[in-house]
């Protein structure tokens, strides 16, 4: 019986997590728009700008809202550093890589890859935010 409540308590976190990256790819998109059209920055400039703040807003987010009984427990800026790491590693680094191989050889077309690599992100940074990120206990 334990075992199906911690399962049910993970699905949970899992659709919480995914409402708050729902939330933050809308603001990394006013943002990154914004900063591109209004501001008049260079588009990776405008890039940078918004992963940096909706990454912080996730962190937040994600700490009260998804993870709060791990948040109590661990030390804020290790944590906060380990969730721009996880988000590195899902947003920038495994995404491009995935991209690459779906548009470059595959010959995807871009909007259907950029949809076919939430299937394997998402996941994997929850992974790696629940049992790593929020994971960590203050010393």
């Amino acid at each position: 019986m334990k075992n199906k409540k911690n399962i049910k308590d993970i699905i949970i976190q899992f659709v919480k997590f995914g409402m708050v990256g729902a939330v933050n790819t809308v603001l990394s998109y006013i943002i990154t728009n914004g900063c591109y059209y209004i501001i008049h920055l260079h588009e990776q400039i405008s890039n940078i700008i918004a992963f940096v703040i909706t990454v912080f807003i996730s962190f937040i987010l994600n700490g009260k809202f998804v993870f709060k009984e791990q948040s109590e427990k661990r030390s804020f800026w290790k944590s906060l550093l380990k969730v721009y790491v996880s988000y590195s590693i899902t947003g920038l680094f495994l995404n491009s890589i995935l991209l690459y191989l779906e548009e470059q050889l595959l010959g995807i077309p871009h909007y259907i890859a950029t949809l076919m690599n939430l299937i394997v992100t998402i996941p994997i940074n929850f992974i790696l935010n629940k049992f790593w990120a929020y994971n960590d206990k203050k010393e």
